[in-house]
């Protein structure tokens, strides 16, 4: 969950308008992995949207929108998307963003992976989805956890042309070289 957190709050920053909606799986794993409440979730985002609310505004294609990060993205979801369901809004919006040829950036959590994982990416990969799991970048030297999430979000938000200022790309020094120079 502190991926899809941390992304809403990057969002905000930028002032990128955000539009959430959360699963009730969601709701379970933000309780377990965090101490935050849904409301307060709710909060971070510009607008959010019930699960059950198919009538939303981000069920139609004529809504515009950059795109969509399901952050984090588990294989149920995943599966759904894939398979056109669209039993909620989540799933809804995600098959929209796929119709309309908007990026759709998954960020699949779940691992290890099954061959029907990995036959459900390719699947979707060949739909135009982006199958983005947020495996760390070492290369940038990562010195907490808070570097590892933002560089997955970041990575994630580059997809839209979207530069957070928090990847360290490629080349560029490490903090610690920069302060020795």
């Amino acid at each position: 969950m502190i991926l899809g957190i941390r992304l809403l709050s990057v969002l905000r920053r930028i002032g990128v308008e955000s539009h959430l909606v959360v699963s009730r799986s969601a709701e379970v794993t933000l309780a377990h992995e965090t101490d935050m409440k849904v409301s307060e979730l709710r909060a971070l985002a510009g607008v959010s949207y019930a699960a059950a609310d198919i009538g939303a505004a981000i069920a139609s294609g004529s809504f515009r929108a950059m795109g969509m990060i399901v952050a984090p993205c588990s294989v149920r979801t995943m599966s759904e998307i894939a398979t056109g369901v669209t039993s909620t809004l989540l799933t809804r919006a995600a098959d929209v963003t796929l119709k309309e040829r908007r990026p759709l950036v998954l960020m699949v959590r779940e691992t290890p992976l099954h061959l029907g994982h990995l036959r459900t990416m390719t699947q979707l990969a060949e739909m135009g989805a982006v199958i983005a799991p947020p495996v760390p970048a070492f290369y940038s030297r990562p010195q907490t956890i808070d570097d590892l999430v933002d560089h997955a979000v970041g990575r994630a938000l580059d997809l839209f042309g979207l530069d957070a200022g928090i990847v360290r790309r490629w080349g560029e020094p490490a903090p610690a070289e920069v302060l020795e120079t």
